[in-house]
């Protein structure tokens, strides 16, 4: 007997919240709506990041060029060898984004370039806050439009406060209860009875229950308001129930996070026979890309890639940490030399830095987890921390472009 992923419940529940949130083709429109750069400078400008945002497009034009580190170097990339994806995590919000880019802008005249990463991810919770207050949309504009990043992931902390109206009115659509405490002055959150700390709950880890829906309706609200259209999923009910949601909104993608623990062919089988339940006809999935997990090797990362190949699912990515946070994992987790193994043997990758190697301070999970009034006040110090990544990220590249590698960096480093 097979057993489907999703039940009759579930998927009246989903069906639900999607027409609760309009339907697959007005998601899908309204967040190519609010991605037009004009749409978000108009709206930003009267939240009072106008002159950010002005500023940002002046910083861009300060910003080192590949091209001109190519001719230095006499560049020949091998049609052999595999083609590197830059990815840096912590952009930390508007203010915090705006810091790297002054960081950037200064290494146009010197020895050593640092290139904008071709993929970005940010750890903020999604409170209504970063949401509506227009943080998030800058945040957007800045990577998306002025340094175009070709994707910025955002993650929703399912257990975060919300305002206790919004749980009455998701149980009342969708017929699901959701187990909650109430923090006074309107507000609630969600109960996490396993994980219920800071670090458990990255990225909605527990998900127990009917917490996925909330998952989801954060994604939706989230998604309307600032045309983000790029979400972390570290869970496994997650991933499934965003699949469904997803399987008819194009402009709406995830990328499965190494939590997840794809350590192995096993467990990356597993996923990929989840994937193809709710395939898109296109064969494209709403999976844009798959965190490997940081036990694999080289091996078994080009192994994931020839099985990914042979099951015929279109357009996703593999990604692999080159560095961590001390506070995630070993304090010495090195993965360059695999990152490069990979590479030599023809299979693309997404190379990834949670951090650049060194434990600055602010280089720690603790600084995904911040206020929104705190990481406002540390913003300068978190910005260097992800400006030192996207150093390493292109010092990684250089080096992959003298053994012939192709590097691929945000379009404005071009």
């Amino acid at each position: 007997m097979k057993y489907n992923l999703l039940s009759n419940a579930d998927l009246k529940s989903i069906d639900a919240l999607l027409e609760f949130h309009g339907g697959s083709n007005h998601i899908n429109t309204t967040i190519a709506k609010m991605r037009d750069y004009e749409t978000r400078k108009k709206l930003l400008a009267n939240k009072g990041y106008g002159e950010m945002i002005e500023d940002a497009e002046k910083l861009v034009k300060l910003f080192p060029k590949l091209g001109d580190f190519e001719k230095k170097l006499n560049v020949t990339y091998s049609p052999e060898k595999g083609i590197a994806t830059s990815q840096v995590s912590g952009f930390q919000g508007a203010r915090v984004t705006h810091q790297a880019m002054k960081r950037i802008a200064k290494t146009a005249n010197g020895s050593e370039p640092c290139f904008v990463p071709a993929e970005m991810i940010s750890v903020v919770a999604l409170t209504d806050h970063y949401v509506y207050s227009g943080d998030l949309m800058a945040t957007l504009a800045m990577t998306e439009n002025i340094m175009q990043t070709s994707k910025f992931c955002s993650t929703n902390l399912i257990g975060i406060p919300h305002p206790e109206s919004r749980f009455v009115e998701l149980e009342k659509v969708t017929g699901e209860k959701f187990d909650r405490a109430s923090l006074g002055d309107g507000l609630s959150n969600l109960i996490l009875k396993n994980q219920g700390t800071a670090f458990g709950n990255l990225g909605g880890i527990e998900v127990a229950n009917n917490n996925h829906i909330f998952y989801l309706d954060g994604i939706a609200r989230t998604a309307k308001e600032n045309g983000a259209d790029f979400f972390l999923n570290p869970s496994w009910s997650t991933i499934i129930a965003a699949c469904y949601f997803g399987r008819n909104i194009p402009n709406l993608n995830f990328k499965v996070s190494m939590l997840l623990a794809t350590q192995n062919t096993m467990q990356f089988r597993m996923l990929l026979n989840i994937i193809n339940e709710y395939i898109r006809d296109d064969n494209t999935s709403p999976i844009y890309e798959i965190n490997i997990g940081n036990g694999t090797t080289a091996e078994t990362f080009i192994q994931c890639a020839k099985e990914l190949e042979e099951s015929g699912i279109k357009g996703i990515s593999l990604a692999a940490h080159i560095y961590i946070n001390p506070d995630l994992g070993m304090p010495d987790f090195n993965w360059t030399n695999h990152a490069f193994n990979v590479l030599e043997s023809g299979t693309n990758m997404t190379y990834k830095y949670e951090s650049d190697g060194t434990a600055r301070e602010m280089d720690t999970m603790a600084a995904y987890f911040l206020s929104d009034e705190e990481r406002d006040e540390a913003s300068e110090k978190i910005g260097d921390v992800i400006y030192y990544k996207s150093l390493q990220a292109s010092r990684d590249g250089i080096e992959m472009m003298k053994k012939g590698i192709k590097p691929v960096f945000g379009k404005t480093s071009y």
